[in-house]
Order: C-alpha cells, then structure tokens, then sequence
C-alpha cells in the first residue's frame, strides 16, 4: 500500500520473494533424486506490479561428475515480465542422479 500511495512506483508492486518462488516454480520439475545446494547471483533487475505477466527461461550451463551415482549441475534463470523485460536472475547448483552410472565410473571427484 505504501507504493500505491507514497512510492516511486505509483502502483502496487508484487514482493521479490514472491517473483522468484513464482517464476522459478514455472520451470520446476518434480525430480525426487535431486539435492539442491542453493541458488548463487541472485538479482533483482526491475520491479514487478500487480498484472504483470512473467516467464522464465533454464538454461543449463554445466554438468560434471560428482559422485558414484549423482552429478553436478549448474544451471541459470531468467525471469522476464510482459514483453521480454528481465526482472530477475539466478543460477541454481544441484545434484541430479545419472541416467547410467556405468557412463561416470572413475570419473568422480568422491
């Protein structure tokens, strides 16, 4: 209310916290053999009001063995509003299990 009224904005804005739950809950996918270790550089570009439309995009930008039967991933998000406005990124570090183990046999770091 106080951006409604006092702000810059003149208009409701929706929380950051919000934005990120919400724009990267669009490209979530249910993978029960996944750890996530965190997310790194995460920015808050441009404000987000009430009636905005977001989209996010993943790009994963590297993969490396890590254990016997899980990998290292890294991966970036973008979060755009409307018409290709960016308004939030991060990069995600997570492990993810092998589609065949056998492929990374003595090529992990434990």
């Amino acid at each position: 209310m106080f951006a409604e009224r006092e702000g810059i904005f003149g208009r409701r804005l929706v929380a950051g916290a919000f934005v990120f739950s919400a724009g990267l809950g669009l490209v979530a996918t249910n993978c029960v053999n996944a750890f996530s270790y965190g997310y790194d550089k995460l920015r808050f570009i441009k404000p987000v009001f009430i009636g905005d439309t977001i989209y996010t995009i993943r790009t994963n930008m590297e993969k490396a063995p890590r254990y016997k039967d899980l990998g290292l991933i890294r991966a970036s998000y973008q979060v755009f509003k409307n018409e290709g406005e960016l308004v939030l990124c991060c990069e995600h570090l997570q492990t993810v299990k092998y589609k065949n183990p056998a492929d990374f046999a003595g090529k992990t770091e434990k």
